[in-house]
């Protein structure tokens, strides 16, 4: 099968190439797309077999390049690929074959490239249905195990156990842990809701801060309360909003 993936975050598109590589032998990446305009075109010039599409690209998204393949004579099969749950309804009435959430992992992957071989149309019965979406919710619900960070060209994957903190910049939040930093695309605003809450704190609109990693918590010479990071002394701004997290400490 031939296959194509539109996703706005380069890093993402990366790493489900390289899970499909490792999954299946049977789907081939001819081509990947960074917004849905781009993904139109090399649908209509590629016609893959297959589009593991993201629902939320600028230009169009990929609710509306499906509604539009839905024209076709014969369309690709579609397979939506998003951070959230709340499309997954949506997404079927679309046509999809099936909805993954991100971060993706390779044994949730293994079932979607199953369910490509075995299906030639998005025929779902009620239970599976309901499986799929259960698994969006409850892993939108479980909190962040494994980040994929970028450093350089490199992908990595970092345990959040070793996380010191996050930092929000520009468009992407810097990882750092005691000995490196790397780079995610995922907003802080969406990675505060997939953390540990006991664990990690959001201490500044751009800061989320493990509890664990603080050293000391002190006011500087203009008033301001500042968080000492253990491992290099990093010295992270507090919120007035978040004053209250350390009242007690």
């Amino acid at each position: 099968m031939r296959a194509i993936i539109a996703d706005d975050e380069p890093i993402l598109r990366h790493h489900l190439s390289r899970l499909l590589g490792a999954v299946s032998y049977d789907i081939d990446v001819v081509g990947s797309a960074k917004d849905g305009i781009e993904a139109l075109d090399l649908i209509k010039t590629l016609q893959p077999d297959v589009v593991f599409l993201d629902i939320r690209m600028p230009g169009l998204d990929g609710l509306e390049v499906a509604n539009l393949l839905s024209e076709m004579q014969t369309p690709p099969r579609i397979i939506f690929v998003t951070a959230y749950d709340h499309y997954a309804i949506e997404a079927f009435e679309h046509g999809a074959i099936d909805y993954l959430i991100k971060p993706i992992d390779e044994k949730r992957l293994n079932k979607t490239c199953t369910r490509l071989k075995t299906r030639t149309k998005p025929t779902l019965n009620a239970d599976e249905f309901t499986q799929i979406l259960s698994h969006a919710q409850e892993k939108r619900s479980a909190p962040l195990t494994w980040l994929k960070a970028a450093k350089g060209e490199d992908i990595h994957l970092i345990h959040v156990d070793d996380v010191e903190y996050f930092r929000a910049e520009d468009k992407y939040v810097t990882v750092v842990t005691n000995d490196s930093e790397y780079i995610i695309r995922t907003p802080l605003r969406n990675l505060s809701q997939m953390l540990c809450e006991e664990t990690f704190w959001q201490i500044h609109r751009s800061v989320i801060v493990k509890v664990s990693a603080i050293r000391r918590v002190f006011k500087d010479i203009t008033g301001k309360m500042v968080v000492e990071v253990s491992s290099n002394q990093s010295q992270l701004p507090v919120s007035r909003n978040a004053h209250s997290l350390f009242k007690q400490m």
